[in-house]
């Protein structure tokens, strides 16, 4: 219920578009900008190209915004998370602190297909990286999910410490706790440095884990 209610409130943030022309990818945008693309056949057997417009950094007005272009021409736009109509379902868009974690095309059926991601785009580029090196790349994915578990339990060990040393806090109740690992301020700039980048790298790949990445962020 609460699903349905929230992709109901999505689809009516959706404003039309201006028209205008879509932008090609550049390469300084690839820290800054998501580009995505969708074919689809209509009924009469033309083909129809969606892209799906993201830029990161763009957030004056306290939101980002997704934007929708249909055969090259902005067709629509909406604040994120984003439900856009298409041709046979529907286009989510879904961003993290670090990229984009969904940016799905779910027919009318239920069924769901990742949107291909532009080849000038970092996304693109890690995505051909998977073609080409496909152990590479899954060492890469496998590193990242390490780091973030690391990062994850030295911030949990982190807590507890400072949790347990209040003057108020749960110390009467369980003791006081020492983490076992610590960190100079040195170490802890590397550690989040390292956590972001692991993060990073998931979100172009478009994985999201809330733990993980949520925590990270």
């Amino acid at each position: 219920m609460l699903k349905e209610w929230r992709h109901r409130r999505a689809v009516q943030r959706v404003k039309p578009g201006d028209g205008r022309p879509l932008k090609r990818f550049r390469w300084w945008q690839m820290l800054t900008r998501a580009l995505f693309h969708l074919r689809l056949m209509n009924d009469d057997g033309r083909q129809t190209v969606y892209a799906v417009d993201v830029k990161h950094q763009n957030q004056s007005e306290g939101y980002v915004k997704a934007h929708l272009y249909l055969d090259g021409r902005h067709h629509a736009e909406s604040k994120v998370p984003a439900v856009f109509p298409v041709e046979g379902g529907t286009v989510e868009v879904r961003t993290s602190g670090f990229g984009l974690k969904r940016c799905h095309y779910v027919t009318a059926e239920g069924a769901e297909h990742q949107l291909i991601p532009d080849p000038d785009s970092a996304e693109g580029r890690r995505a051909r990286l998977d073609r080409a090196h496909p152990a590479l790349s899954r060492c890469m994915g496998f590193l990242s999910s390490i780091v973030l578990v690391i990062g994850l339990v030295l911030l949990i060990l982190q807590l507890a410490e400072q949790v347990t040393r209040a003057p108020e806090g749960v110390a009467q109740y369980v003791g006081t706790f020492t983490s076992p690992i610590d960190l100079s301020a040195w170490g802890n700039v590397v550690v989040g440095l390292a956590t972001v980048a692991a993060s990073t790298e998931r979100a172009l790949r478009l994985r999201y884990n809330w733990l993980l990445d949520g925590g990270a962020g």
